[in-house]
């Protein structure tokens, strides 16, 4: 080889190496600001067999994505505090079902609505002096599938005396279909002959082996260790937020009529939606896949009830509020329902109320009473500092939620 050609040759490796070492440089810079100005974004969820993912034992650190609260999750994967797997004597456990409404990663944890509960249903006298202990199972994105299964690996183990699904319909119809939630990585239940059956086909994708391999433990090592890779990663979740609420945008916008609003109304109602939330719930459709999704969403409501009554436990059901349900503004929610042809803001709520009447389900629906409570006290209960009335349940909401819930529960009849 001739003597330029070496020449250049190392001209060029110099210069790669140059810009590794300028790259190396600015990421140790960039990890040691990130560090300094306390940025913080741990993992707090893992790869689950059964469920598809699930929360990390033992994970601590701030949550700043709505809200901002400093969570640990308990030894057995709660958002809890801990909790003796045997039942202490003369003692009422209630398990609460859910997904991030009773997470509540939002919110400190003693501001959770189940939290709220506990203490104030700690005087009801159907309880003949008993002691009140409130278990929460909520985790972000379960639908009612992740949540049978839950109560079946997970709840018993505790031997509750009440189980409680509460019920997000803004997203919990949605996440019972393959076709809406729009996603492999998790259960889902599906009738097969008239019977629901469990399809759990998600352990057998790629993306569900590779979270299992070695790169993966490796990659989550990193994303624990480095603020730098945590960084990435929540822009890279932004993104994947910002492009899945322009697609279910343009997809309302070509599904339904839409009135001209003023500007300023269009940005209250845009702030009175909750993000990815599809409006459709709000509506009786003759879609197939919508008409799907609510019989597996009711089966599984069901389903639930017979393995609780099986087990001699009691089971209610609770309907918790959507942002524009209870936005504290009358003329915002009804330029809301005008946009998107939406005749009646409770008609999720309502029917899972029928169903449950039906079936002989004791249930609590708590919309309306929020909506009220807002307009009364002109509160947001959802959503917190720049963005009011979207979102989930900042403090007013979960402490209004808890109190109407243990209220309720104390009068039905399953607390004794």
């Amino acid at each position: 080889m001739s003597r330029p050609r070496r020449s250049k040759k190392r001209r060029i490796l110099a210069k790669l190496l140059l810009v590794l070492f300028g790259l190396l440089l600015g990421a140790i810079v960039t990890e040691v600001a990130l560090r300094i100005v306390g940025y913080s974004f741990p993992e707090f969820y893992q790869p689950d067999g059964s469920r598809g993912y699930a929360l990390r034992p033992g994970m601590e650190g701030w949550y700043r994505k709505e809200g901002q609260s400093y969570v640990r999750i308990n030894s057995d994967g709660l958002r809890d505090r801990e909790h003796s797997k045997a039942k202490p004597p003369n003692t009422f456990r209630i398990a609460v079902l859910g997904d991030s409404y009773p997470e509540a990663f939002q919110v400190p944890l003693e501001n959770a609505f189940w939290m709220v509960m506990q203490p104030q249903l700690q005087g009801c006298g159907a309880l003949g002096g008993k002691q009140i202990e409130v278990l929460n199972f909520g985790v972000s994105g379960y639908g009612t599938a992740q949540e049978l299964i839950t109560l079946r690996e997970h709840v018993w183990d505790y031997s509750p005396d009440l189980v409680v699904l509460t019920v997000t319909t803004n997203n919990d119809v949605t996440d019972n279909s393959r076709v809406l939630k729009r996603t492999d990585q998790v259960p889902y239940f599906v009738y097969e002959n008239d019977k629901l059956t469990l399809d759990n086909s998600f352990q057998n994708t790629r993306t569900f082996r590779f979270q299992h391999s070695t790169w993966a433990s490796v990659g989550r090592w990193l994303r624990d260790h480095s603020r730098l890779i945590q960084a990435i990663g929540e822009g890279h979740r932004a993104l994947r937020i910002y492009t899945a609420g322009w697609r279910a945008r343009l997809k309302t916008a070509n599904a339904l009529q839409t009135t001209n609003n003023t500007k300023e109304k269009g940005e209250l109602i845009a702030r009175s939606q909750e993000l990815g939330a599809d409006n459709l719930v709000y509506l009786e459709t003759d879609e197939p896949v919508w008409k799907q999704a609510w019989a597996v969403t009711e089966g599984l409501i069901k389903l639930m009830r017979d393995e609780v009554q099986s087990r001699g436990s009691q089971f209610v059901v609770v309907t918790l509020s959507n942002g524009p349900q209870v936005f504290p503004d009358e003329q915002v929610r009804q330029e809301f329902m005008k946009r998107f042809l939406v005749g009646n803001l409770f008609y999720p709520d309502m029917r899972i109320k029928d169903l449950c009447e039906r079936e002989g389900i004791p249930v609590l629906t708590l919309a309306p009473e929020l909506q009220e409570y807002a307009d009364r006290n002109h509160a947001f209960l959802h959503g917190f500092e720049n963005n009011p009335g979207a979102g989930h349940w900042n403090q007013i909401g979960h402490r209004v939620a808890g109190e109407l819930i243990a209220e309720k529960l104390c009068t039905i009849g399953v607390l004794n």
